[in-house]
């Protein structure tokens, strides 16, 4: 089930990284918080490709990165 918490007015990704809560699983999308069902089966068969491929990348070419098991991720640059 994927449902969408009230708020009055958007949420910055600021304020949404000051308020997220760590026992569930929650996603901004365009101001609203979403809250979002546990990855399971076959999400994480997929999650594990693609860390296996992006993992190998950037060993490959020796770059100093690491892939964390949760991770907060902006696509765009916060305020």
């Amino acid at each position: 089930m994927i449902q969408a918490l009230p708020k009055t007015k958007p949420v910055t990704f600021t304020e949404f990284g000051e308020w997220k809560p760590e026992a569930k699983y929650y996603e901004l999308h365009n101001g609203v918080i979403i809250e979002m069902n546990q990855l399971l089966g076959f999400h994480e068969w997929i999650i594990l490709f693609l860390n296996r491929k992006i993992s190998s990348e950037y060993i490959r070419l020796d770059l100093p990165y690491g892939i964390a098991k949760s991770v907060f991720v902006s696509a765009t640059f916060p305020e």
